[in-house]
């Protein structure tokens, strides 16, 4: 089970650091991955990590702005978004699977866990 935390209002330019913790198992071998949705739109992919290996790999609209990273003492997996935009607002949600071919981690469906979604507000 996957739970998503640590979403907010913020000022455009400010920071937040969303949280994916797993519960009933460990992240070792599991790629986790975030996306986002915001009204109106599809589901989107923002950013993943390969627990294992590290490897990491993100949407390019936030390249240089947001940060995956994994804390393997918390067994969590964490999402450091800096310079936030208004268009960054949605509903962020931590996924995680052990089976993910790296062509297919930016996919919804490679995914079969997914967190219960964290709101990110950023107003301008």
């Amino acid at each position: 089970q996957l739970q998503a935390s640590g979403g907010g209002l913020v000022q455009a330019g400010g920071s937040l650091r969303l949280s994916c913790v797993i519960s009933g198992d460990t992240f070792s071998g599991y790629v986790v991955g975030w996306f986002r949705q915001a009204p109106g739109k599809e589901r989107e992919f923002v950013a993943v990590i390969r627990w294992n290996s590290r490897f990491t790999s993100y949407e390019d609209s936030v390249k240089g702005r947001f940060t995956i990273s994994r804390d393997n003492g918390r067994n969590t997996v964490a999402l450091q978004m800096n310079s936030l935009k208004p268009e960054d607002t949605a509903v962020y949600y931590c996924a995680a699977d052990r089976n993910v071919i790296t062509s297919s981690m930016r996919t919804i469906r490679a995914y079969d866990y997914w967190g219960q979604g964290t709101q990110v507000t950023v107003s301008s």
